[in-house]
């Protein structure tokens, strides 16, 4: 098993760039609606700081997690936003030291997890680099929605790397959240990361291919841009189909943003 140590820093990096663009904020601006329906950028945060929870929960408690998923059982449409929500009405300064507190906890725990365990999650049991990636890939995406209501444009960096990975390792997931049977062959996908260097997955034989930035490959898994808006080039029509449906992320297919449209 590869070291989870990199992406763990990563995590650290892309968590405290956020804590950056929201620790000044006065509380009128904590409640900007931000792109997902019904959230402020203080339900983004909360979000994050209850996912970190689950996720520390996971990594040192076994049994509290068994718990944690016989909630999310009990009502499995509202738990997420009923968890945003609770978060969402404490103040500012507390939900911040709650969320940072919360973090640096999971840091330590996804540190201290021994090599070759499988932490319990929600869906498949992941290991600590997994569960690191798939909290990046969060805290990256949620952050966007913060900074759309913030009318701040983050600058892309090679944390991304992990990202566009997972986006290529969940193509079957997507397939599969919407009934559909996953091809039978791998694809090739070739992005272009934010320093120039073309990040590579995938046979260099493949019929299927995806071809593009790796931001906008990174915007469509976590589904923070339409395929539309996306400089994204896919050749065979499996990839194609691929782009229509692909989401990094757990759970039922997202709904995705509408085509932003020609903005001139």
């Amino acid at each position: 098993m590869s070291d989870p140590t990199p992406v763990i820093d990563d995590l650290r990096e892309e968590s405290e760039e956020l804590d950056r663009l929201v620790a000044g904020l006065d509380p009128e601006r904590w409640a900007l609606a931000t792109p997902a329906p019904g959230w402020t950028v203080a339900h983004q945060i909360a979000h994050l700081a209850w996912t970190d929870h689950a996720a520390l929960v996971a990594a040192t408690d076994a049994d509290g997690f068994q718990k944690l998923v016989e909630a999310a059982l009990a009502a499995p449409h509202t738990f997420v936003d009923e968890g945003a929500e609770e978060g969402a009405r404490v103040s500012p300064d507390v939900l911040l030291e709650r969320w940072r507190a919360g973090r640096d906890a999971l840091d330590k725990a996804l540190r201290a997890v021994p090599s070759g365990a499988r932490l319990p999650w929600y869906g498949p049991p992941m290991s600590a680099a997994s569960m690191a990636t798939a909290r990046l890939m969060e805290t990256w995406a949620h952050g966007l929605d913060v900074a759309d209501a913030l009318g701040v444009e983050r600058a892309a960096t090679g944390r991304l790397r992990h990202i566009a990975r997972l986006g290529v390792r969940t193509r079957d997931f997507a397939y599969g959240v919407h009934g559909l049977t996953p091809p039978a062959g791998p694809f090739r996908v070739e992005l272009t990361g934010p320093d120039g260097d073309v990040w590579a997955y995938g046979p260099e034989d493949a019929p299927q291919r995806v071809t593009g930035p790796a931001l906008d490959f990174c915007l469509l898994v976590t589904q923070r841009a339409h395929r539309a808006d996306l400089a994204l080039t896919a050749d065979g029509p499996d990839a194609d189909r691929w782009l229509d449906i692909a989401q990094a992320f757990a759970g039922p297919p997202g709904g995705g943003r509408e085509p932003r449209g020609d903005a001139s």
